[in-house]
């Protein structure tokens, strides 16, 4: 009897400690703070800044050249005018690093039956290579075709439907459906021996080429030789031909003729990385890290409805000026905390500016408290917002969202969508932004999105579109938080299965 008494007591006092440390660790969102200088921000300043950012000027930004270190060159000008120190290299707004970019060459040809194709027109090389091919074509009905020989042989046939295709409604679908084909196809003949590969477009693939042509003209990026992102370099063409090819291709005698040449050279992009100084003396050498990328898509090779420019605006020249207001407020009123703001580079590369800043930070990495990043944050229903990084198994701290959706609740009330978030989302939206290697390091970070909208990856993507009081809103959002988690002492834990 004194033994069960004694049980039930230890278990009791357990319980109630454990539910004591619960409300010890969780965040009291009903004593989450108004931030002081929510004024500062402006929707005539988003306007203004957005028309600026994602103009015709800017190009679209498309990292490694020119028109993307005018873009950050322009944001440094404004963060400078904002009242943001500079916190990149050497003392300045800037943190550059090289891209290794390799593209194929102005001299590059392929024939048909003696007659040109046209590059990027109505013939697609889909990755640079150093090769020269003069031999006959040989046409597959299908790929069980094993009855042929192709070690060595030109191979043609129709694109076939990739396995498995792209979920229904997924965003660039076209492009998705065609690229995911085309290394199927390219890889299984490769593997059988094919010297070149050329695959005609089905009606499913024809609505992706002015995207692909973009695509493919840009050639193939990489921080370095050995990085990983960057497929491996081939000797074996792989080649999208126009359906205006195909009766060409199927003729008994075709013959296929390319001299195929790859330039590899580095081109500068550049991470803008400013900050604003905490009022803490305690607390000011840690950051509260807001996080944009400024890069977009440049411009296309082809107008799409008569227009070459793809403007960004939505991504992510959104959450670039956001940040722009958000340090406005946060240099008219301090957090305790310091607010350091990095419009990372080359993301739309392959997260490239992010990575490295990870790697190689101008402020001390274990001082980075939490990461709050923003990706197309002006579209869609005016009370709809998702956040990234919310639910397992994405969510690596429990308090970052915790101080996020009780700041959402208190102030901004948007019906807050977190089924991107799930691992089974056909989409993986929350690894196609720069909080991404941020987490990988084991830094709190969630990802702020009003999520894709129908001008996604397209000229339309305007500054015209953006509804800016929906960004003001969003804008708000990512600073009521951030400027949470600067106000408490305690810094944002990661999740222990993370940890």
């Amino acid at each position: 009897m004194k033994k069960s008494v004694v049980f039930v007591l230890l278990f009791c006092s357990t319980v109630l400690m454990s539910q004591a440390q619960q409300t010890a660790d969780s965040v009291n969102t009903a004593m989450l703070e108004k931030p002081p200088a929510l004024s500062a921000i402006k929707e005539v300043d988003l306007r203004e800044d957005i028309f600026a950012l994602a103009s015709d000027s800017m190009r679209g930004r498309r990292a490694g050249t020119l028109n993307e270190l005018k873009a950050a060159a322009w944001i440094a000008g404004k963060a400078r005018e904002a009242g943001l120190e500079p916190a990149g290299a050497n003392g300045s707004y800037f943190q550059f690093f090289n891209l290794r970019r390799s593209t194929v060459t102005q001299s590059s040809r392929i024939s048909i039956n003696n007659t040109p194709a046209e590059l990027w027109k109505n013939m697609w090389l889909t990755a640079p290579v150093d090769v020269d091919l003069n031999a006959q074509v040989t046409w597959l009905d299908s790929a069980a075709d094993s009855t042929k020989n192709l070690r060595g042989k030109v191979v043609a046939m129709n694109i076939k439907p990739p396995e498995p295709q792209p979920a229904a409604g997924m965003s660039l679908w076209s492009f998705r459906y065609t690229l995911s084909a085309v290394r199927q196809q390219g890889k299984m003949l490769k593997n059988r021996g094919a010297a070149a590969v050329v695959l005609v477009a089905d009606s499913a693939a024809a609505p992706a080429l002015p995207y692909l042509s973009l695509i493919f003209q840009r050639g193939k990026y990489a921080l370095n030789k050995n990085d990983s992102s960057s497929a491996a370099e081939d000797s074996v063409p792989v080649i999208i031909a126009a359906s205006s090819w195909r009766s060409a291709l199927h003729e008994p005698s075709a013959t296929f003729s390319a001299h195929l040449r790859a330039n590899h050279f580095t081109y500068p992009s550049a991470n803008v990385v400013a900050k604003a100084p905490g009022s803490d003396p305690d607390l000011r050498d840690e950051y509260v890290l807001f996080s944009a990328h400024h890069d977009h898509e440049g411009v296309g090779p082809i107008p799409v409805e008569g227009d070459s420019v793809w403007n960004g605006a939505d991504d992510n020249a959104s959450t670039s000026v956001a940040l722009l207001a958000i340090g406005r407020a946060w240099v008219q009123a301090p957090g305790r905390r310091s607010a350091l703001f990095v419009w990372h580079g080359a993301e739309e590369r392959g997260l490239f500016g992010s990575r490295y800043f990870v790697r190689h930070p101008t402020v001390n990495r274990e001082a980075i408290t939490a990461v709050l990043n923003g990706d197309l944050i002006g579209r869609n229903a005016p009370d709809s917002a998702a956040l990234l990084g919310a639910i397992p198994p994405h969510r690596n701290s429990r308090d970052l969202v915790n101080v996020a959706m009780g700041a959402n609740e208190k102030f901004n009330q948007f019906k807050v969508d977190t089924s991107w978030d799930a691992a089974s989302h056909p989409e993986h939206w929350y690894f196609r932004s720069d909080h991404l290697p941020y987490a990988r390091f084991d830094v709190p970070a969630i990802f702020f999105t009003t999520l894709l909208q129908p001008d996604y990856h397209t000229p339309k993507d305007e500054a015209s579109r953006i509804d800016i009081d929906k960004l003001a809103k969003m804008t708000e959002w990512m600073y009521e938080t951030g400027w949470n988690i600067s106000e408490n002492t305690r810094r944002p834990a990661l999740d222990s299965a993370r940890q």
